[in-house]
């Protein structure tokens, strides 16, 4: 159990992230400042201002080209050109978010090239502040990077092939020093694996494109994803809304498409000159987290032993899991306190793990080789990690939900509320409702959240406080080590009822009822809200309510910042209000 100084600590720092303003020029009125700049949704240091539901009704409706189809044209149109390249000094990978030697599309095709004409294979990694920031990528998140890059690195060493890494400040120099390194190292041959985050497949696109203008065969595959974005359609040639149809398309593919969870092998070793030509690429080192995303001392220390880093580790726990846990896993997943979880999204996150072996080992310690099929606990854990592709192909689809836009373009038109005070509450921990506030010190003390409580306390900031659900979006990727994009921006939605197959509006969890379903002993509120450790029975959930004032008071636990059934009838009203009214 965490100490009480420990957790208190972790609300004083979260305390002081919770709204930021916008950099450059300010408008000459407060007033003036657009709501989603303001509060720190939108940075214009990165990005343009907020899309309007015009634009985002333009990709609904094909008429604007998606960053996926931006890179699909470029990777088809200079197919040819790039297939009558040569190979010569080298050939490079480029790591990004997948942080592993074994089961790597890119990097086995990279290691086949390099070869099949004897040259040796150059990895990179590029370590962007100005990406860590835009991307909102936590400093927990960092480090477990930098850690894994250092296991990374001993890795591919043992194979005589170098990892380089480097720091580039300014984010849109990396393309050209990319390219220079290649030239540097007589490189006319590199590859990466598709990252569906708009960013980068807009940089791709032009990459690939730049890089056959400077003789350098740039190729740019799926692998993120089990089955790619693309792949599956429903009956009107559309792409799937709900996750129901689209899981049942996605294991039908795989059924009919085994191969598709054939894993890639290892590289093959460089030759042996290698080390001698490269000398200096060998010595690189794992440089140091950005100014912007340090740790503390303290944090540093727990983090690490939290969040060991590495691909070997992710399979230790996967085979573990398999080995035991998973057998409960659908009778057990909803329960914070219990630890049923696979706890590998952190690997997920950074692709120390693909997802690919994940699915397959659960195939292969199946009782079945139907993925729909055999142990409950594995089928739906499958079921489980297949979400992680449905967000990437909503992500892909939808490139607007990547640019703070809802997936449902109507919902801009609720009017949110900007509360500083409540939404300090929520992201310390103090909102006086305890399984949400056990939840949020959870977040701030470990870098991580069970997936019940996320779906808990996003639900209480959208529709009990009715804060703009932006604002926790952006706090959890701030703070996750696992913060993912698309999954992060699914879960949100979902519970904000603003995304893609969402909950109903009218659809609010009572965080009460919420509390003593999935925590019915109080296990984990006593864990994360030391000032209720002493309070028994069903108090703990509710302990003003229950006759449990003078204990909480004198601990110093606060009474809730809103009352669950009026917000809920104000909730229900805004919504409607909202979405009566037109969008443009």
């Amino acid at each position: 159990m965490p100490n009480k100084g420990a957790i208190n600590a972790n609300k004083r720092k979260a305390a002081t992230t919770t709204f930021s303003e916008p950099a450059g020029k300010k408008p000459k009125n407060e007033e003036d400042i657009p709501v989603a700049e303001k509060y720190g949704i939108v940075d214009r240091r990165y990005y343009p201002a907020e899309m309007t539901n015009t634009r985002c009704k333009q990709y609904i409706e094909n008429a604007l080209p998606r960053p996926i189809e931006l890179l699909n044209n470029s990777l088809k149109e200079t197919k040819a050109d790039r297939a009558q390249i040569a190979v010569k000094d080298a050939v490079v990978h480029w790591y990004k978010c997948d942080l592993r030697i074994q089961d790597n599309k890119s990097l086995h095709l990279a290691s086949e090239k390099a070869k099949s004409k004897g040259v040796p294979l150059i990895c990179i990694y590029i370590v962007s502040p100005q990406d860590f920031e835009a991307h909102m990528t936590s400093p927990a998140r960092v480090d477990f990077i930098l850690r894994t890059l250092d296991v990374l690195s001993r890795d591919l060493a043992k194979l005589d092939i170098p990892l380089y890494v480097e720091t580039i400040e300014k984010r849109k120099r990396i393309p050209g020093r990319i390219f220079e390194l290649c030239e540097k190292w007589g490189v006319s041959h590199m590859f990466a694996n598709i990252e569906y985050e708009v960013d980068e497949l807009r940089r791709e696109a032009k990459m690939v494109r730049e890089g056959l203008e400077k003789g350098i065969a740039f190729d740019v595959v799926p692998d993120t994803c089990v089955v790619a974005p693309g792949e599956l359609e429903s009956q009107s040639g559309r792409q799937y809304a709900v996750y129901s149809p689209w899981f049942r398309a996605w294991i039908a593919y795989l059924h009919a498409h085994p191969k598709h969870l054939d894993l890639y092998h290892l590289p093959s070793k460089n030759p042996s000159s290698t080390r001698k030509s490269h000398k200096d690429l060998f010595e690189s080192r794992i440089p140091n987290a950005p100014e912007n995303k340090t740790l503390t001392d303290d944090e540093k220390t727990r983090f690490r032993s939290m969040w060991p880093p590495g691909e070997h580790e992710a399979h230790e726990r996967l085979l573990k899991f398999l080995k035991g846990r998973v057998k409960d896993y659908k009778e057990v997943r909803n329960f914070p306190a219990h630890g049923g979880t696979a706890m590998l999204s952190v690997h997920f996150a950074s692709g120390t793990l693909s997802a690919r072996t994940a699915i397959a080992s659960a195939r292969d310690a199946n009782t079945t080789k139907k993925l729909d099929g055999g142990t409950l606990g594995i089928t739906n854990w499958i079921s489980e990690v297949a979400w992680r592709d449905f967000y990437k192909h909503v992500l892909a689809h939808w490139p607007f939900v990547c640019m703070n836009k809802p997936f449902k373009p109507e919902y801009t038109n609720i009017a949110w509320e900007y509360d500083s005070a409540l939404f300090e509450a929520w992201c310390v921990g103090k909102t006086g409702y305890p399984i949400v506030d056990a939840a949020m010190r959870q977040l701030n003390h470990t870098a991580y959240m069970h997936n019940r409580c996320r779906m808990i306390v996003a639900c209480f900031l959208a529709k009990d406080l009715l804060i703009d659900w932006r604002m926790g979006e952006r706090y959890f990727m701030e703070h996750l080590v696992d913060g993912d994009f698309a999954s992060n921006n699914g879960g949100w939605g979902f519970s904000a009822s603003t995304g893609v197959d969402p909950q109903p509006y009218f659809r609010i969890f009572n965080p009460l009822l919420q509390s003593e379903k999935f925590d019915p002993q109080g296990e984990y509120i006593r864990t994360w809200v030391p000032e209720l450790e002493n309070i028994e029975g069903k108090a703990i959930h509710d302990p003003y309510g229950r006759g449990k004032g003078k204990e909480c008071e004198k601990a110093g636990y606060p009474r809730v910042v809103v009352e669950h059934k009026g917000a809920r009838e104000k909730a229900l009203a805004r919504y409607k209000e909202g979405l009566g009214r037109e969008t443009g």
